[in-house]
């Protein structure tokens, strides 16, 4: 089994509605579990990514534009095709759990707490490369 796929790890969606689309694994579960029998993570990535900024930009629309859509998700790790990058975020595992996907409401929780997180990293401009489209 892959052990190069481990929580921190940035991927990019291989299958499904977020084809494309770029995401960090919160938790990898190498061996399977009862309900999914196969090697699986839980990722969250991004569904919209912000849009481009110019320095004669006011403020308001600078920060309307900076904006991050997220996802959470349990994924096969064959939709997955690893990066070469990183992204190092301990409050995500707090923020997303297995447990996160019981009800709608929790997975909603989790994707606010995931959405500052990812609207604070983009707009200190670190891991730069994690939110912009990719190109293809």
């Amino acid at each position: 089994m892959p052990r190069f796929l481990k929580s921190g790890k940035v991927v990019v969606i291989l299958n499904g509605r977020y084809a494309g689309k770029k995401a960090v694994i919160v938790k990898n579960v190498d061996e399977g579990s009862k309900e999914r029998g196969y090697g699986h993570a839980i990722v969250a990535g991004v569904e919209r990514y912000p849009l481009k900024i110019t320095k004669n930009m006011g403020k308001k629309r600078v920060a309307k534009r900076s904006k991050v859509k997220p996802f959470i998700k349990v994924i096969n790790y064959n939709h997955v095709m690893p990066t070469r990058y990183g992204l190092e975020l301990e409050t995500l595992k707090s923020a997303v759990t297995l447990d996160s996907f019981n009800e709608p409401s929790q997975r909603e929780e989790a994707k606010k707490a995931i959405k500052k997180l990812f609207e604070e990293r983009y707009n200190s401009g670190k891991n730069k490369w994690f939110f912009t489209k990719l190109r293809f």
